[in-house]
């Protein structure tokens, strides 16, 4: 019996999917999710070939998060490939206003992060020991005081150590960092190792108060949070 994420919703939702698909070729299309709840759906009318284990992209409006592809059936001509998709922990569900509310507690016994990743646009430039590309400059999409997650298709391999630097209104901040997850076609999480402690709150700081969508999504909490 093939070990399928738990789906009770039956909304249907147009989606963006993208990734590397089993052939190693970049890909990025429309597509259709159903059954969805917090931890996954069911993705429908995918055009390329997957396989369980890979690490997917999907959007749903302005929101967006990694899933990793957990089961795929050949559906035929009319409705090609389908798979059962469940979101990388740590990860926020695209589809959470639409779900349930019981829909969104998500598997008991995940690792809680210590600080709250912020999926803001936020610059940043990734320095390398390789000569011929020393320096990356980009935007991470998922950032906290510890690390965070930079969207490319062509993301570095697994371990590589650099640098980050990055400006805090008139501070430029650098630390050592290291590539925790490697997802082609999709982006690499990155771990800042020596951030000192307090730096780390100072980031994470600043975060909060550039995400609008906190106050947004949550008037009461941001309130409380700003009272506290």
């Amino acid at each position: 019996m093939e070990d399928r994420p738990e789906i009770r919703a039956e909304t249907q939702i147009h989606v963006r999917v993208w990734g590397m698909d089993a052939d190693a070729r970049p890909f990025s299309q429309n597509a259709v999710a159903n059954n969805i709840s917090g931890e996954g759906a069911q993705i429908l009318g995918i055009n390329h070939p997957l396989k369980a284990g890979d690490i997917i992209g999907i959007k749903h409006g302005e929101k967006k998060a990694r899933f990793k592809v957990v089961w795929v059936t050949d559906a035929g001509a009319l409705r090609k490939i389908e798979a059962g998709v469940q979101i990388v922990e740590g990860e926020e569900s695209p589809w959470q206003k639409i779900a349930k509310p019981e829909e969104l507690t998500f598997a008991p016994g995940k690792i809680k992060r210590r600080f709250v990743r912020h999926k803001i646009q936020f610059p940043v430039q990734i320095g390398l020991a390789d000569t011929q590309r020393a320096h990356m400059n980009t935007n991470a999409t998922d950032i906290g005081g510890r690390g965070c997650y930079v969207e490319t298709m062509l993301p570095l391999p697994l371990g590589t150590q650099g640098t980050i630097t990055f400006w805090m209104d008139e501070q430029k901040v650098q630390t050592t960092a290291v590539v925790r997850t490697s997802d082609p076609g999709v982006g690499m999480g990155i771990e800042f190792t020596t951030l000192d402690t307090h730096i780390q709150e100072r980031l994470q700081q600043f975060l909060d108060k550039m995400d609008t969508s906190l106050r947004e999504d949550n008037p009461a909490k941001s309130t409380t949070n700003a009272a506290s």
